[in-house]
C-alpha cells in the first residue's frame, strides 16, 4: 500500500492546469533514462510502451545581461562550434573537462549512485579506496571549472550544474561536475505530454501490478514498537500494519513529525545545511517570445554574489538568475494558440527568520518580472493573463519539504554526502527512506536509484509475503 498526502501522486513532480495552460511544477529535464527503463524491465514491461521521450535541442539556451547567448547543444559538432564561438581555446578545455569528469563518474558511480550506502563501512570499497583521491573532492566546482575554461560565460554555464542538487558552485565539491558530464555525455530528455506523464506512467504500472494507492491520505506517525517499525497511522485515526515501512517524505520532516523518541536525530538533522528552495511563477501570456527555447536561463551579472545572498546571508538575490521553462515549444497544446506557458523559477534560500514570504513575495515577483523584461521579454507584465505563485513556504506546506528545501540537504562541503540520512533508518528495524532527502540524492534518476536500492534491501531481508508500505 502507498499513502499519499496530496490528492495527486508525484510529489514535487506535479502539474498545474488552468485556463488552457499546462505547467510542469517540478523537474523539467529527464536524464539517465536507462534507470527508469530498468524499473519497467523489472516489472516485465517496456518503458517505451508507456512514455514517449524526446531529446531537447538545444538542451538549454543561456542569455547574459550584455546580450550574449549560448546554446547548449547535445549534438557534439554543434556544441563544439558554440564553445568555439565564445572562445576557440576553450574547445580543448571542453574535452579535458569531459574526460576529467568521466573519470570521476567511473569511480563514484558504483559506490555512490548505483549502490547507495547505509554507512561509511559500506562506502569503503576497494575501488573507492584505490581511487578516492582522484574524485576532486577538495576543490569546489568553480575552482575546477576555471581550470578548464577561460571564458567567463562558459564558466558560469558549467557552474550552474551545482544548482541541480540545490547547492553553490563556490562551496560544493568538484566531484559534482559529474552532473554536467551526465547531461552532456548522455543527453537530456523531455517526456511528450509533460513531465507529469512519468507519474501517470508509474501510476498505471502500479495499477497493473495491483498495488493499492491511497491519495489524499496524510500519515500522522510511523508505528514503532521495541525498536521495529510495524505500520503507520493516518491523520484520520486509521492504522495499517506491514512488515516494512518505507518513507518517501523528507527524512528531516519524518524524524521531526512521524517518529517519536527520535529527538536527538531530528536535532542533528536540523543543524545541517538545507539545499536552496525556489520562488516560482507560472505565467500564461498572450504573446509569443521567440527568443525562448524549451529551457532558457537568464543569468545574473554577479553569480558569486547571488549564491552568497542565498547561502551565506539567507536572503533572495537582488539580481537573480532566472530559469524559464516553456513546454509549449515542444508541446503546443500546453498553451492556447498564440500564447505561451512560462514556468519561471528562481533559486531562493530555505526558510529562515530573515525572510517572510507572505510579506515579501509580491515585491520579489516584481524583481523577477523586471529582470525578464530587461533581458528581452518586453512588456511581459502587460501580457500576463494567468498567474500562480509558489514560495518556499508553499513548498514546505505542500510537500512536507523541511524549510521548503527542494533537494533536501545541500552539498556545500566535501563531507555532505556522508551526513545525509541513510536509506536504512538507524535504530529502527524495518524502516527505510527513499527520495531526494537520502542517498544518492535529489533529481528523478537518483530518486529512482534510492527506491531500487531499498527494494533490494527489503528483498534480501524479507521472509514474508506482506508488501512494504510506502509513505509520501
Amino acid at each position: 500500500m502507498v499513502f499519499e498526502k496530496n490528492e495527486r501522486v508525484g510529489g514535487k513532480l506535479n502539474l498545474m492546469q488552468a485556463d488552457g495552460y499546462t505547467f510542469d511544477t517540478g523537474p523539467s529535464l529527464f536524464t539517465m533514462p536507462w534507470i527508469l527503463a530498468d524499473l519497467f524491465t523489472a516489472a516485465g514491461r517496456d518503458m517505451h510502451a508507456y512514455l514517449d521521450l524526446v531529446q531537447i535541442e538545444p538542451t538549454c539556451r543561456y542569455w547574459w545581461p550584455d546580450g550574449t547567448q549560448f546554446n547548449a547543444w547535445q549534438r557534439l559538432p554543434q556544441l563544439v562550434q558554440e564553445v568555439a564561438r565564445l572562445n576557440p581555446t576553450d574547445v580543448e578545455g571542453l574535452f579535458r573537462f569531459l574526460a576529467h569528469s568521466a573519470h570521476i563518474y567511473n569511480i563514484v558511480a558504483d559506490a555512490f549512485l548505483l549502490h547507495p550506502f547505509d554507512g561509511i563501512r559500506d562506502l569503503l570499497t576497494p575501488e573507492l579506496l584505490r581511487h578516492g583521491m582522484h574524485i576532486d573532492a577538495f576543490r569546489n566546482i568553480d575552482t575546477a571549472v576555471r581550470s578548464f575554461f577561460q571564458n567567463p560565460y562558459l564558466q558560469q554555464v558549467f557552474n550552474r550544474y551545482a544548482t541541480y542538487n540545490g547547492s553553490s558552485p563556490y562551496l560544493s565539491p568538484a566531484t559534482f561536475n559529474v552532473i554536467a558530464y551526465i547531461e552532456f555525455a548522455e543527453g537530456g530528455w523531455y517526456i511528450r505530454g509533460g513531465m507529469y506523464e512519468l507519474a501517470r506512467a508509474l501510476l498505471r504500472l502500479t495499477d497493473e501490478l495491483a498495488i493499492d494507492i491511497h491519495t489524499g491520505t496524510e500519515v500522522s506517525n510511523v508505528l514503532v514498537e521495541r525498536g521495529r517499525a510495524y505500520g503507520i497511522r493516518t491523520s484520520d485515526g486509521r492504522s495499517f500494519t506491514a512488515d516494512t515501512v518505507v518513507v518517501n517524505a523528507d527524512p528531516r520532516y519524518a524524524y521531526d513529525t512521524l517518529l517519536s523518541g527520535q529527538e536527538r536525530t531530528a536535532a542533528r538533522l536540523r543543524r545541517l545545511e538545507p539545499s536552496c528552495s525556489g520562488f516560482i511563477l507560472m505565467l500564461g501570456v498572450n504573446h509569443r517570445y521567440e527568443q525562448l527555447s524549451h529551457h532558457t536561463i537568464f543569468f545574473s551579472q554577479d553569480y558569486e554574489r547571488e549564491f552568497a545572498a542565498i547561502f551565506q546571508k539567507g536572503v533572495p538575490a537582488v539580481d537573480p538568475t532566472v530559469y524559464v521553462c516553456a513546454t509549449c515549444v515542444s508541446d503546443p497544446q500546453h498553451a492556447p494558440s498564440g500564447h505561451m506557458n512560462l514556468f519561471v523559477l528562481v533559486n531562493a534560500p530555505a526558510l529562515n527568520d530573515r525572510v517572510c514570504w507572505e510579506r515579501e513575495a509580491n515585491a520579489y515577483r516584481e524583481t523577477v518580472l523586471c529582470k525578464l523584461e530587461r533581458m528581452g521579454l518586453h512588456n511581459l507584465r502587460q501580457h500576463i493573463v494567468y498567474e500562480e505563485m509558489i514560495t518556499p513556504a508553499d513548498l514546505q506546506a505542500r510537500y512536507n519539504a523541511a524549510g521548503g528545501a527542494i533537494y533536501g540537504l545541500a552539498s556545500n562541503n566535501p563531507f555532505a554526502a556522508f551526513m545525509r540520512p541513510p536509506l536504512r533508518a538507524r535504530g529502527i528495524e524495518q524502516l527505510y527512506f527513499v527520495g531526494g532527502g537520502t542517498h544518492p540524492g535529489g533529481g528523478i534518476p537518483l530518486v529512482l536509484l534510492s527506491g531500487k536500492a531499498v527494494a533490494e534491501r527489503i528483498a534480501a531481508s524479507s521472509n514474508t509475503s506482506l508488501p512494504p508500505t510506502a509513505i509520501r
